[in-house]
């Protein structure tokens, strides 16, 4: 690489919990610069979280770190061309990818569910992947079996 890596900017901890994960979060669900929508929505499904599991003793932040680390893979296939063909290569996935591969995937898949709002959508995935279920805990389970599978090709690694 020619140029300098860039610096890693600092994002400040949302106003309500005080985390940086939430304001990552967020800044991932927005659209179009909409940071106070994005911010409600998200506010608007862990309180959706809370009423509808209610039997669970944990808070409704704590559920929704859950359902982030039961969706997060920990590895993943990359193309490698060795000669004419094209290996799909099992890698370990890094730690800052691996809680933005998480994030997206729940992201992309509540916008894909059915529902009223979004933040209805998003409750319905967080309370999934906390039950280990969903589009996004098959997204990784499925990465896992891809990497399992081309696990022969491990030694191709780069």
């Amino acid at each position: 690489m020619r140029k300098a890596k860039p610096k890693k900017r600092i994002i400040l901890p949302d106003p309500k919990f005080h985390d940086t994960l939430v304001t990552r979060f967020v800044n991932m669900l927005m659209l179009s610069g909409k940071k106070s929508v994005s911010f409600n929505i998200f506010y608007d499904a862990l309180e959706i979280v809370s009423t509808k599991m209610k039997d669970s003793e944990k808070a409704p932040l704590d559920i929704w770190k859950k359902a982030l680390e039961n969706i997060t893979p920990a590895v993943e296939v990359k193309s490698r061309r060795v000669g004419g063909a094209t290996f799909q290569v099992p890698m370990e996935v890094r730690p800052d990818r691996k809680i933005s591969l998480s994030m997206k995937n729940m992201i992309l898949y509540s916008r894909k569910r059915t529902g009223r709002g979004m933040s209805d959508k998003l409750a319905a995935e967080i309370m999934a992947a906390f039950n280990e279920e969903g589009a996004a805990y098959k997204k990784k389970e499925d990465m896992h079996k891809m990497a399992e599978a081309n696990k022969a090709f491990a030694h191709f690694r780069f």
